[in-house]
């Protein structure tokens, strides 16, 4: 049966205790179909999760598969490296770009509900790490759509749930005691119609075909002087909405938290492999002065002590962080 509604959930740490306890409070003949984003390592199967979702609900669980239909009353997980989008009431699965450095993603999958289903669609976002969910949350909201948090009092890890709720004006905050209620009272009212943002499509169709061009980001977007931390590419940033994000022509996408992120990580390797030659140098430098006499020997004694300095002061750096800086869920959790 065409579902009424569309329930998009995204979760990561703790998420399956968190989604076993929400769907088994879901009744057989919701008139919504469930699509669930939950984090996965790469070399994962779904299977076995889907078994235990199962196990738990009246709900008809699948690992979502291309181009099957969107039915209600039943709940469909994206495999694990696949990106799960919608189109036209069937599933489109795909190894796109990462989206926040997640593939699945659930921005990706909210952004194809959105669009796809305006103001019937709910987007729901339980315990998990990091960014992913708040930019998604936000294309929900543009789009006419409800957007439900759990709790982060509630939840095992609460940052994705906190930068939801830092970034994006959401319907409800309710324990996940009380979700399921919830989204039956929501599925049970007509929703109203709202028009598409122009440059939510836009996305939509990059998506779905994997790769985009320069022109179709020009469109959406301004061209900044940074380059994608996971190909290289620039990168343009896009302003819509509530949350700020930054896109490449390959298709990888990034909320400013999630760049951010990369960036650190990405200063921190150059950083090690700057030690690691610094290292390499005074190694040289000391074989040099051992044999050289004189004047010369002095010199290369000079500058072995200079580097031993750099090498003491670059340690110290990596081994307190590789910045002071700390972001607001960081704060609101401490």
């Amino acid at each position: 049966m065409k579902p009424s509604y569309i329930i998009v959930v995204g979760t990561s740490a703790g998420g399956m205790p968190a989604l076993t306890q929400l769907v088994a409070q879901l009744p057989a003949a919701l008139p919504a179909a469930v699509l669930v984003v939950q984090h996965l390592s790469p070399d994962s199967s779904g299977e076995h999760l889907v078994t235990r979702l199962s196990q738990h609900t009246r709900l008809r669980c699948h690992l979502a598969a291309h181009h099957d239909l969107i039915e209600a009353g039943h709940l469909y997980l994206a495999p694990a490296d696949r990106h799960l989008l919608v189109h036209d009431g069937r599933m489109l699965v795909t190894k796109g770009p990462r989206e926040n450095n997640f593939r699945p993603a659930v921005d990706a999958l909210f952004r194809a509900a959105a669009v796809n289903y305006g103001t019937a669609v709910i987007g729901v976002i339980l315990t998990g790490m990091l960014h992913d969910g708040t930019a998604g949350l936000d294309f929900i909201k543009r789009c006419g759509g409800q957007a439900v948090v759990q709790d982060p009092h509630d939840a095992e890890f609460p940052s994705m749930p906190y930068t939801a709720l830092r970034s994006v004006e959401v319907d409800y905050v309710v324990p996940l005691s009380h979700i399921g209620a919830l989204l039956q009272e929501l599925t049970s009212q007509a929703p109203p119609p709202k028009p598409i943002p122009d440059d939510l499509k836009a996305e939509a169709v990059i998506a779905e075909r994997v790769v985009g061009s320069t022109e179709d980001i020009d469109k959406i977007g301004e061209q900044v002087p940074l380059t994608c931390p996971d190909c290289g590419g620039a990168l343009w940033k896009l302003e819509h909405g509530n949350v700020l994000r930054f896109r490449c022509h390959t298709g990888h996408s990034f909320t400013a938290d999630a760049l951010f992120e990369s960036s650190k990580h990405a200063l921190e390797e150059t950083l090690w492999v700057a030690l690691r030659m610094m290292e390499e140098r005074k190694n040289l430098l000391t074989s040099m002065a051992v044999r050289g006499e004189g004047q010369w020997s002095v010199q290369q004694e000079e500058r072995l002590d200079e580097i031993k300095n750099h090498i003491n002061r670059l340690r110290e750096f990596l081994l307190n962080g590789t910045t002071g800086a700390t972001r607001a869920s960081e704060q609101e959790q401490a």
